[in-house]
């Protein structure tokens, strides 16, 4: 039997208040989600779908932001933000929150948009099983993290545009 391996830290609980860098991925790496345009991505209506529910994570669960974002053809990054302290505050009218942890979240997020994206009409979607995530340990890190998800519509254009280079 294929023991897989595991993404996540032994001993963590990612339900604790960091700032996490996630990335998740189609199933197939097929581009679902829209197309790079002088290095932009140009979201489709399924790219449009998964950005309105990536951000409904920081609506449905009050200890929840994001930072920052990229959806791109086959995949997105986000820097997902946990912070359970305004929980059991005023702010939060449900004093039974159970804070869910960052693969909860993500399992929330890809249910939601794919329910959504299948309704829609592309009934073959599927996100790749797991995701890939770092906890960010400072803000240099942080710097970094979001310098490269910003860039990173660039880097596919100029990546595609070497691959489409060597094939002439």
């Amino acid at each position: 039997m294929h023991n897989r391996k595991r993404n996540r830290l032994n001993e963590f609980d990612y339900r604790q208040g960091y700032w996490y860098f996630v990335t998740i991925c189609v199933k197939g790496m097929n581009t679902y989600f829209g197309r790079i345009e002088k290095a932009k991505m140009i979201l489709n209506e399924y790219g449009k779908i998964v950005e309105e529910k990536l951000l409904w994570l920081k609506e449905q669960y009050i200890y929840v932001d994001i930072d920052c974002h990229v959806i791109m053809p086959n995949h997105i990054h986000a820097v997902i933000i946990i912070d359970p302290t305004g929980v059991g505050t005023s702010r939060d009218l449900s004093l039974q929150t159970k804070i869910k942890s960052l693969s909860e979240l993500v399992g929330a997020f890809k249910t939601v948009s794919s329910k959504q994206i299948h309704q829609n009409g592309l009934t073959q979607f599927k996100w790749q099983r797991s995701f890939y995530d770092r906890i960010i340990r400072n803000e240099k890190e942080l710097y970094r993290i979001r310098k490269y998800i910003e860039e990173n519509p660039l880097r596919w254009e100029i990546g595609k545009g070497f691959t489409e280079n060597l094939e002439l």
